[in-house]
C-alpha cells in the first residue's frame, strides 16, 4: 500500500486524495491554512473548492506539513504554479529526501519558464518525478466518474508503479515517456481554454471556435516540440484530450475567464471573483514571453496576451487572426 502525502488543499488536491484513497492508498491531505484544515477535517467538505463533495473519513486532513509527509512513500504536488515555489520552499525542511513526487500541476512559472517538476526538484531536492495529466476536472474526479489520464516521466519503473497502483474501474492511467511534452501540453492547453471562452463570450459560433482550437493545438504543439517534447504527445490525452475538456466543460475555469472577457468584463474583476486559480492567465504571460525569446510563432497566444494585458478588444483580436497571411495547413 502506498502512503501518499498530497500537498495542496484546493479542488484538485482534494479530488486526488479521494481518487487515491479509492484505489487503496493511505492518504494525508496537507492544507496550507491550519484553520481551513481543521474545518475540512471536522466537516469533511472543501467548501471553498468542492462544496458538494463529502471527503471520506479515510482521508487524513492536516495543516501540519510534517505530519502529512511523515512516512510517505509518494508525494503528490497539487499547488498552482504561481504559488508552487514559495509554498514548497516553506515546507522543504519537513519533506523527506528521495521520496518520489508526482505532479498534477498544470502551468509554467513566469520568468523562469520552469515546469512544475523542475520546481519540485529545485525546492525539495533531487528525486524521482513524474507528471499525471490529461482530461481531469476535479469536480468529476471527486465524484468517482470515469477518467483516463497519462503518467509521464523519465523512469519507466516509476510510471509503471503509479499505473499499476492507482488504475481501477473508474480511473485508467496510460504511460508515456515524454515527460516534457506531457507537462508542456498540460500547461499550454489552458491558453486554449481561455481562447475557447472568448469565442463563447463573443458568440461568434461553433465554426470559429472549432477553427481556433484546431489551429491552437498546432500552435501549442509547435512550442512543445521546440522545448523538446514529441508532436504525438499533443495528440494524446495530455494534449487534445485535455483541450476538449478544458474548452467545452462547464467546470472549465479558464474557459470561464475567456467567456467573461468576451462579454466585456475586466480581467481583474474576473480574477477577484474566482475562488479557484485560472492557470491560463499566468501561462499566457509566460508563454508569450518565451515565444518571443525563442522565435516561436504563436499568433493566438500573442492576441490573447494583447487582450488580457494590453487592452485590446477581443473582437479586434479575432479580426486580426482571420486576416493573417494565408498559409499551408500542413506547415507546423
Amino acid at each position: 500500500m502506498h502512503r501518499v502525502a498530497i500537498l495542496g488543499g484546493g479542488g484538485m488536491g482534494t479530488a486526488m486524495a479521494m481518487v487515491l484513497a479509492r484505489a487503496g492508498a493511505e492518504v494525508r491531505l496537507w492544507v496550507r491554512e491550519p484553520d481551513r484544515a481543521r474545518e475540512m477535517a471536522e466537516t469533511r467538505r472543501n467548501v471553498r473548492h468542492l462544496p458538494e463533495v463529502v471527503i471520506p473519513e479515510s482521508v487524513g486532513i492536516t495543516g501540519d506539513p510534517a505530519e502529512a509527509v511523515a512516512g510517505a512513500t509518494l508525494l503528490v504536488a497539487s499547488i498552482p504554479t504561481t504559488y508552487l515555489r514559495p509554498t514548497l520552499a516553506s515546507i522543504a525542511a519537513s519533506v523527506p529526501a528521495d521520496v518520489p513526487a508526482l505532479s498534477v500541476v498544470k502551468g509554467i512559472e513566469f520568468g523562469t519558464f520552469a515546469r512544475p517538476t523542475r520546481i519540485i526538484a529545485e525546492c525539495l531536492g533531487p528525486r524521482e518525478t513524474a507528471v499525471l495529466t490529461g482530461p481531469s476536472h476535479a469536480e468529476e474526479l471527486a465524484r468517482g466518474l470515469p477518467a483516463s489520464l497519462v503518467v509521464a516521466g523519465p523512469s519507466a519503473e516509476f510510471c509503471e508503479s503509479i499505473q499499476s497502483a492507482f488504475s481501477n474501474e473508474s480511473f485508467r492511467i496510460y504511460r508515456n515517456d515524454d515527460a516534457v511534452g506531457a507537462e508542456v501540453a498540460g500547461a499550454l492547453k489552458n491558453i486554449l481554454g481561455i481562447a475557447a471562452g472568448v469565442c463563447d463570450g463573443l458568440e461568434i459560433g461553433d465554426n470559429a471556435k472549432a477553427a481556433l482550437l484546431t489551429r491552437g493545438l498546432v500552435e501549442i504543439a509547435r512550442m512543445g516540440v521546440r522545448l523538446g517534447g514529441r508532436l504525438s504527445t499533443f495528440y494524446g490525452l495530455a494534449g487534445v484530450g485535455d483541450v476538449v475538456t478544458t474548452c467545452f466543460s462547464p467546470f472549465g475555469r479558464n474557459r470561464e475567464v475567456g467567456a467573461r472577457i468576451g462579454r466585456g468584463e475586466s480581467l481583474q474583476t474576473i480574477l477577484n471573483d474566482m475562488a479557484n486559480v485560472s492557470e491560463g492567465v499566468p501561462t499566457i504571460r509566460s508563454v508569450h514571453a518565451l515565444a518571443l525569446q525563442l522565435g516561436v510563432d504563436m499568433p493566438i497566444t500573442h492576441e490573447l496576451h494583447q487582450v488580457l494585458f494590453e487592452g485590446k478588444y477581443p473582437r479586434a483580436a479575432v479580426v486580426d487572426l482571420m486576416t493573417r497571411t494565408p498559409k499551408d495547413e500542413a506547415q507546423l
